[in-house]
C-alpha cells in the first residue's frame, strides 16, 4: 500500500512541471555533436541519470525514508519486484535509444507530436489489463487520434508511400513508455517503494541494458559511448530527463497515468518554438494542424474519462445507500 494519500492537485501540478521538461528534451537531444550516434548518446545520458539519481536515492535512505527497504517481503513478492524492475528497466533503456534516434531522424517536432500517442497506448493497456472499458465517444476520439497521427506520419499527404519509417520509430517510444508506466503505477500502489527508488533502479538497469546493447551491436562504439559521457549535452540531457522521470513518477502516484499524460499533452508546442529558435527547424502547417487535433482528442478523452469516473463514483454511492 502507498505511504501517502493521493492528491489530485499535487498530481496536476507535477504533471505541468513534467510538461516543461518534456518540451525541452527533444531540442537538447538534437543539439548534441553530429558525430555522436544515437546509441552512444542514449548510453551517456543514462549514465548521467544514474549520477543525478544516486544522491537523491542516498539522501532519502539517510533521512529515514526506507521505502521498499523498510518492509519484509515474501520470496514471491521479492521475485515479482525484481522481475518488474528488470523488465521495465529494459523497456526504458530501449525507449531511450528510440527516443534519441527518432528525434534525430524524424525531426524534433514530428517526434514530439508522435510521442503524444502515449495516452492512446496508456488507455489501451488500462482497458486490456485493468478492465477499464471505453465508451463510444472515447472510441471515436481514439479513431480520430490514430488518423491524425497517420496524417502527420505521411507528411500531411495521407499517402502510404509518404509514411516515414522514422516516425514509426518515434511511435515506439510512447508504446514502450505506456507499458512500463502502467506496470510501475501498479507497483507504486501495491508497495511502499518511493518514486526516488523507482527512478534510481529504472535508470541503473537502463544504463546496464544500453551498455550491453552497445557492446554487442557496436563493440568499437563502447569507447565512443564512454567519451560521450564527458560531453555537456549528454550531462544536460541526463539531468533534464532525470528530473522529468522523478517528477512524473510522483505525479502518477497521485493521479492515473492517462490523466497525467493528458495534462502534459501541449508540450510539443514548446518544442516547436524551441526547435525553430535553437535548431532552425521549419514549422509546417500540417504539423500545427496535427498538433491541434491531437491535443483536442486527448483532452476529449480526458474529459470523457473523468465523466465516466464521476458516474461510477455516484453509482457506487447509490449502491452503498441502498
Amino acid at each position: 500500500m502507498a505511504l501517502t494519500s493521493p492528491s489530485v492537485g499535487k498530481g496536476i501540478a507535477l504533471s505541468l512541471i513534467s510538461l516543461s521538461l518534456l518540451g525541452v528534451m527533444p531540442v537538447i537531444s538534437n543539439l548534441r555533436p553530429s558525430d555522436v550516434g544515437a546509441l552512444s548518446f542514449a548510453f551517456a545520458l543514462s549514465v548521467w541519470q544514474v549520477i543525478f539519481a544516486l544522491p537523491v536515492f542516498g539522501f532519502e535512505l539517510k533521512s529515514g525514508t526506507m521505502g521498499i527497504f523498510g518492509v519484509d517481503l515474501s520470496q514471491r513478492e521479492r521475485t515479482r519486484m525484481i522481475a518488474v524492475a528488470l523488465f521495465t528497466g529494459g523497456l526504458f533503456g530501449l525507449s531511450t535509444y528510440l527516443y534519441v534516434l527518432g528525434v534525430e531522424k524524424a525531426g524534433a517536432i514530428n517526434a514530439a507530436i508522435a510521442i503524444q500517442a502515449y495516452p492512446l497506448f496508456a488507455i489501451l493497456w488500462e482497458s486490456l489489463f485493468l478492465n477499464r472499458r471505453k465508451s463510444a465517444v472515447e472510441l471515436t476520439l481514439t479513431a480520430v487520434l490514430i488518423g491524425t497521427l497517420y496524417f502527420l506520419g505521411t507528411g500531411g499527404s495521407f499517402r502510404m508511400s509518404g509514411l516515414s519509417p522514422w516516425f514509426l520509430v518515434s511511435l515506439g517510444v510512447p508504446l514502450l513508455w505506456s507499458v512500463a508506466h502502467v506496470i510501475i503505477k501498479e507497483e507504486l500502489g501495491r508497495t511502499p517503494i518511493t518514486p526516488a527508488q523507482v527512478t534510481f533502479f529504472r535508470v541503473a538497469i537502463s544504463t546496464v541494458f544500453l551498455f550491453a546493447v552497445l557492446a554487442v551491436a557496436v563493440p568499437s562504439g563502447v569507447a565512443v559511448g564512454l567519451s560521450t559521457i564527458f560531453q555537456p549535452m549528454s550531462a544536460l540531457m541526463g539531468l533534464v530527463y532525470f528530473l522529468e522521470l522523478i517528477v512524473w513518477f510522483y505525479a502518477v502516484r497521485h493521479i492515473d497515468v492517462s490523466l497525467a499524460s493528458s495534462i502534459t499533452t501541449p508540450w510539443p508546442a514548446l518544442t516547436m518554438v524551441l526547435a525553430a529558435f535553437f535548431l532552425g527547424d521549419a514549422i509546417e502547417t500540417y504539423q500545427i494542424v496535427a498538433l491541434l487535433v491531437v491535443v483536442a482528442c486527448i483532452y476529449g478523452l480526458t474529459l470523457a474519462g473523468l465523466r465516466k469516473a464521476k458516474y461510477a463514483e455516484n453509482q457506487a454511492g447509490i449502491t452503498r445507500k441502498t
